[in-house]
């Protein structure tokens, strides 16, 4: 059985131009004879590329042959080769050089058509595919991956996928925007007539140690990642996520990066956004003033996270303390205010929750100096940090037992798998370099 593939491009005059791409065989059924095969499709991949390309090319360069002011056709000078890059192989293209009409001055005499419409040799979906997998793997990978998949005559260079992906990041840095201290740029009376928004937006921030390769040592990677709960256009509800990442000490526009990956979500500035972060200073600078309409939460994981570790370092204390008439219990005195300041939390009562903590306070300072032992300096430490961490946070910390009862989220437990990922990420970077 013979198998032929023909093109048939039809012009604007509705005339029939055919082409014959390619011709297969296939006698008997067989698993290696079923279909195409990679190196089959990848040629005619091709081949189709090339005819239409070709085609477009022509058609553009009629267009351009004659002045669009006077009608008079322009004076060839000559030819060149345009060699273009595309995701099915690379293209040489017959590009002429045409003089310029006389009937208005212009910069230069000649000019090419061409080379004037495709600035670029390489087409935009080549870079993409270039651009996301070295983002997940090494340049090299990159390289090996794409000549396995695309119908790539020649092979790809890893030097110019990294020369591509540094210059689409310029070229995405250069049109974010300025940095602002605020995006808030309505009043409330004009927020009332804003048309209904989305539903609501829940924002996780958390932070990250990626380990360096040389000198650098361990940097800070702030991950985040931003769940819509749902489009009012849709029918069905359905959470859409979008993750982010950027270096703290690196990155210039952290805010204004934040702030446009919202927007590409459809926020309004009457959108109900809900922030949640471990309270940590950087963090909690990036949310603020960003929307009107955000609410700011403490983290609920990584503050049960801090309480675990005062329970546990308390279970090393001197069961008592004091002598005769004066003694009296220390552990089981400091799990109880511990847990009762765990309670007095998830309720969100940070008055009473600092309260206990200042009873705790002031009996391992008493339990300190009757009886000095490493587990009591220790447990103070880390009380007294842990009481100005509830200080500076205390507008952050919400009832989490009532919004885990109307089934709000209180953790940032939906970031943890954008963590991972860089983390991950950064291994395989590092294995791969060596």
């Amino acid at each position: 059985m013979k198998f032929k593939i023909q093109v048939v491009a039809v012009s604007d005059d509705s005339r029939e131009q055919t082409r014959e791409i390619a011709s297969l065989e296939r006698d008997d059924l067989q698993p290696e004879t079923l279909g195409l095969t990679l190196a089959e499709s990848k040629a005619i991949l091709k081949d189709l590329q090339e005819i239409v390309v070709e085609r477009q090319a022509t058609d553009f360069l009629a267009s351009q042959r004659c002045c669009p002011v006077c009608g008079r056709a322009r004076k060839l000078k000559g030819y060149h080769t345009l060699k273009l890059r595309t995701v099915f192989g690379k293209l040489e293209v017959k590009s002429p050089r045409l003089h310029h009409c006389d009937c208005r001055p212009q910069p230069t005499q000649t000019y090419s058509p061409l080379g004037e419409s495709l600035p670029e040799h390489t087409t935009p979906e080549l870079l993409f595919l270039e651009t996301k997998w070295a983002a997940l793997v090494s340049y090299g990978l990159t390289a090996k991956l794409l000549e396995d998949i695309l119908p790539m005559d020649e092979p790809l260079n890893a030097f110019t996928i990294r020369r591509h992906v540094f210059e689409i990041a310029e070229r995405m840095e250069n049109t974010l925007g300025e940095e602002q201290a605020s995006f808030i740029e309505s009043c409330p009376r004009d927020r009332n007539s804003f048309p209904l928004p989305d539903g609501p937006l829940a924002v996780g921030i958390d932070g990250g140690f990626v380990r360096g390769q040389r000198k650098e040592g361990n940097f800070e990677v702030i991950v985040g990642k931003s769940i819509l709960s749902f489009r009012r256009d849709q029918k069905e509800e359905e959470q859409t996520g979008k993750c982010f990442a950027f270096v703290q000490t690196f990155d210039t526009k952290p805010k204004r990066r934040l702030f446009e990956l919202l927007k590409s979500q459809g926020m309004q500035e009457n959108q109900q956004i809900v922030f949640l972060s471990d309270g940590g200073e950087d963090v909690r600078n990036l949310q603020l003033y960003l929307i009107p309409e955000a609410e700011h939460i403490l983290d609920w994981f990584h503050l049960s996270m801090r309480i675990t570790v005062l329970k546990q370092t308390a279970k090393g204390l001197p069961i008592k303390v004091g002598e005769g008439d004066e003694e009296r219990e220390l552990r089981e005195t400091a799990l109880k205010l511990i847990e009762s300041g765990k309670w007095y939390l998830w309720h969100g009562n940070v008055f009473q929750a600092l309260e206990q903590l200042e009873f705790l306070e002031m009996d391992l300072e008493s339990a300190d100096f009757e009886s000095p032992s490493e587990t009591t300096r220790k447990l103070l430490q880390a009380i007294n940090e842990f009481h100005s961490y509830i200080e500076r946070n205390r507008a952050f910390i919400p009832n989490y037992g009532e919004r885990y009862r109307n089934g709000e989220r209180i953790g940032t437990g939906f970031v943890e798998s954008a963590v991972n990922q860089v983390q991950q990420l950064s291994s395989c970077l590092k294995t791969f370099a060596r």
